[in-house]
């Protein structure tokens, strides 16, 4: 759906007059954005990718020089920061940094996985949260990350939990890359992933987890057209419900 168009959801016999929102957490790798990228085209949501406002945010972060671990060094680069979303023709998310569209150099591997030491600093979670809660309360939207259904929108209408195996989200990561024109080993990247992971589950602000009335989805086994037609049941059955 696209901003300002009637808030009506229309799929599968669902017909409902307000808006509804998707949560879906879950560990890096797990295919959270292209699932719910696809479901939002789908059922004519708004999808909201969450990593990649942090992204950009990590992205100021290393163009400044900054220690990305570092509160000291990261909360001052947050005041007068010019961050934007935006949805091109193709309704695909675009970011922007000062008004430049970063959306294809917030993909890098690098920018990746200074995104998790950034989005562990308490002020930056703060900073962007109403960034973030203003799409819901404005949209029909899906919106994916790691405490959506936790901490952002602790009151969605449905909440899925989306992980996978370690090692099937290292070998998606590593084709993702390869088909972005960036080489990887596989071991190298699923020790980034499960540090990642670690640094994720333990950080003290808004650690990964969770919900309880979260529904578990695990897509180890599943290739991309099962792992989509098992969300939208859950989507659609939640709603219905």
């Amino acid at each position: 759906m696209c901003p300002g168009c009637d808030p009506i959801l229309r799929h599968g016999g669902i017909s409902v007059e307000k808006y509804r929102s998707v949560a879906i957490d879950g560990p890096a790798g797990a295919g959270k954005s292209t699932l719910a990228r696809q479901a939002a085209r789908e059922l004519g949501f708004l999808y909201v990718d969450t990593g990649a406002i942090y992204r950009t945010v990590a992205l100021r972060v290393l163009r400044a020089g900054a220690d990305a671990s570092d509160p000291a060094q990261v909360v001052p680069l947050l005041e007068g920061l010019d961050i934007r979303m935006d949805y091109g023709p193709d309704g695909e998310q675009r970011m922007f940094l000062g008004g430049e569209d970063v959306s294809r150099a917030i993909r890098e591997n690098r920018v990746s996985g200074l995104a998790s030491q950034v989005s562990a600093i308490p002020e930056v979670r703060a900073f962007l949260l109403d960034f973030q809660r203003r799409q819901a309360r404005e949209h029909d939207v899906i919106m994916d990350g790691r405490d959506i259904g936790t901490v952002v929108l602790p009151n969605a209408d449905v909440k899925v939990f989306l992980t996978a195996a370690p090692e099937a989200r290292a070998m998606r990561r590593v084709k993702d890359l390869e088909a972005r024109g960036q080489s990887a080993g596989f071991e190298t990247v699923l020790a980034e992933i499960r540090e990642r992971d670690a640094r994720d589950e333990n950080r003290p602000v808004a650690p990964l987890r969770r919900a309880e009335d979260a529904v578990l989805l695990d897509t180890s086994e599943l290739n991309l057209a099962q792992s989509l037609r098992a969300l939208l049941d859950i989507i659609e059955e939640r709603l219905r419900g």
